[in-house]
């Protein structure tokens, strides 16, 4: 039997605005519902998560040290409703960064970094059936 993904990890300094930024971002993930219950302490949270479709998990984790090279992993996404272009300019709108625009027309996809530098794609629009 193969194994399952259960959760991606993301660094971050600041874990309840890194998992409330791309919870803006993600249409199918939604923040964790014990980050948001009244008495958690957003200020210093060791973790913070947001949860998503098919038990699947997105976790961002307290660390000390700064961003320092490459991803070598890293998310790409396809656009539902929108095209691909303007989820670029929707997604810089929220803060992101343009780090490699690699559009060419209607092929291609851009680069970008999340507010702590976490790199990311957006692709082209989703097309049911891929």
């Amino acid at each position: 039997m193969a194994s399952r993904l259960s959760n991606l990890c993301f660094d971050a300094h600041d874990t309840f605005a890194q998992a409330r930024w791309w919870d803006q971002v993600l249409d199918d993930f939604t923040l964790d519902p014990t980050d948001t219950e009244p008495g958690f302490n957003h200020e210093g949270a060791a973790e913070s998560g947001l949860e998503g479709p098919e038990e699947r998990y997105l976790l961002f984790l307290e660390v000390p040290e700064g961003k320092a090279v490459k991803n070598r992993v890293h998310p790409c996404l396809r656009p539902i409703d929108r095209s691909r272009d303007e989820e670029v300019e929707r997604v810089l709108g929220l803060g992101a960064t343009m780090l490699d625009d690699r559009r060419d027309g209607e092929k291609g996809w851009a680069v970008l970094a999340d507010p702590e530098g976490n790199e990311f794609c957006i692709l082209t629009r989703y097309q049911p059936g891929e």
